[in-house]
C-alpha cells in the first residue's frame, strides 16, 4: 500500500468558464475550496476560434472585452472568499481550448482544476469527448468535475464526506493524497469503497469461466470481498494515524452502480477516484468503472490522474 507522506496541499486553483450560467454551477464548489484550502482562484476564459453564435442558448463571448467584462462581473459572488480571487482572459482565439486550459494550469501555476461537466452534448459530445473529459484525459494534475442539472441554478456545497473509490491496486491510490487535502481543509470524513462484483455482474472476461464453475466463481469472490474488508481497514488505519477520520464500505454488484450508490448512501459531498480519463466509446468498451461512475454520478467528483 501507498505511503501516505504525500498529502497534496492545493494552493492555487483554476476555473475555466465558457460564459453560459450552466457553467456556472462549477462557482459554488470553487468558492468553497478556495476558502477552505485558503487558495488562489483563477476564473478563465479562453476565447474560441470560430465559435458557435450561442453556447447553451446563449450568446457566446467573442472577444476579449466581453471576456472580461463577463469574468468581472463574477466576483461579487466571490466577496467572502478568504484567499485571492483572480480573472484572466486567453485573447487569442483557440482550436483547442482544452489544450489551451491545460497549458494555463502551467502558466498560472495551478494545482486543481474545476470544471463543469458539461459540453456541446449529443453524440458528437460523447463520441469526441468533451472539453472537461479531454482536460482530464490529457492533463497531469486533479480535475474537480461539477455535474450540470438541466436547469442550472447554484447549488451549496458543503464537504463534509469524501468518499474515495479503491480497488486495492496501487494505481487507484493515486487519489489518497488529494484526497487527504481536501479532508483535512474541510475537517471531512474519508469514506472509503471498494466494490466487489457478484456472479452475475463480473465482466465479460470473467463470466465466461465464471459460467462453467458457479460456486467456485462464487467463492473466489467472497475470498475477493474479504481481502478488500481487510485493505480497507488497513487504509483507514493509516488515515487514523495521519489524524483523519475515515469509514469504509465493501459493496457488492456491478462496480459502477454499487460505488455511486454507496457514495449517495453516506450522502458524500465529492466522490474521489484515480483515472486514466478514458470516455466516451474508449471507456465503453474497454469496461471503464471510472468512466461510467463519471457519466452517471450526480455530484461533483474529484479525479486524479492515475500512473501511467
Amino acid at each position: 500500500m501507498t505511503p501516505f507522506a504525500h498529502e497534496t496541499r492545493f494552493r492555487s486553483l483554476l476555473a475555466p468558464l465558457d460564459g453560459s450560467r450552466l457553467a456556472e454551477a462549477t462557482i459554488p464548489v470553487a468558492r468553497s475550496l478556495a476558502a477552505q484550502l485558503d487558495a488562489r482562484l483563477t476564473l478563465l476564459h479562453v476565447l474560441e476560434h470560430a465559435p458557435p453564435p450561442t453556447i447553451h442558448g446563449e450568446a457566446h463571448l467573442t472577444d476579449a472585452t466581453a471576456a472580461a467584462n463577463y469574468l468581472a462581473g463574477l466576483l461579487p459572488r466571490f466577496a467572502a472568499t478568504d484567499g485571492a480571487v483572480q480573472t484572466h482572459v486567453h485573447p487569442n482565439p483557440e482550436h483547442d481550448v482544452a489544450q489551451s486550459i491545460i497549458d494555463h494550469v502551467q502558466e498560472l501555476a495551478a494545482d486543481l482544476v474545476v470544471l463543469a461537466a458539461h459540453g456541446r452534448g449529443g453524440i458528437r459530445g460523447w463520441l469526441f469527448g468533451r472539453i472537461a473529459q479531454q482536460v482530464v484525459r490529457r492533463g497531469s494534475l486533479p480535475v474537480c468535475l461539477v455535474p450540470v442539472a438541466a436547469t442550472g441554478g447554484e447549488r451549496r456545497f458543503v464537504g463534509r464526506t469524501i468518499s474515495v473509490a479503491l480497488n486495492g491496486m496501487p494505481a487507484a491510490e493515486a487519489s489518497l493524497p488529494a484526497a487527504m487535502g481536501l479532508a483535512r481543509a474541510f475537517r471531512a470524513t474519508i469514506h472509503l469503497i471498494c466494490a466487489v462484483p457478484t456472479v452475475e455482474t463480473l465482466d465479460a472476461e470473467r463470466a465466461a469461466s465464471a459460467m462453467l464453475t458457479p460456486n467456485a466463481a462464487r467463492a473466489v469472490l467472497e475470498l475477493e470481498a474479504a481481502d478488500a474488508w481487510r485493505y480497507l481497514a488497513e487504509v483507514a488505519v493509516n488515515l487514523s494515524a495521519a489524524g483523519l477520520a475515515s469509514s469504509f464500505a465493501v459493496v457488492r454488484g456491478d462496480p459502477a452502480s454499487a460505488i455511486i450508490a454507496e457514495a449517495e448512501r453516506v450522502r458524500a459531498d465529492i466522490l474521489a477516484m484515480a483515472t486514466h480519463g478514458r470516455g466516451g466509446l474508449g471507456g465503453l468498451w474497454a469496461g471503464s468503472v471510472g468512466a461510467k461512475v463519471q457519466s452517471r454520478f450526480l455530484r461533483p467528483m474529484l479525479l486524479v490522474p492515475a500512473p501511467k
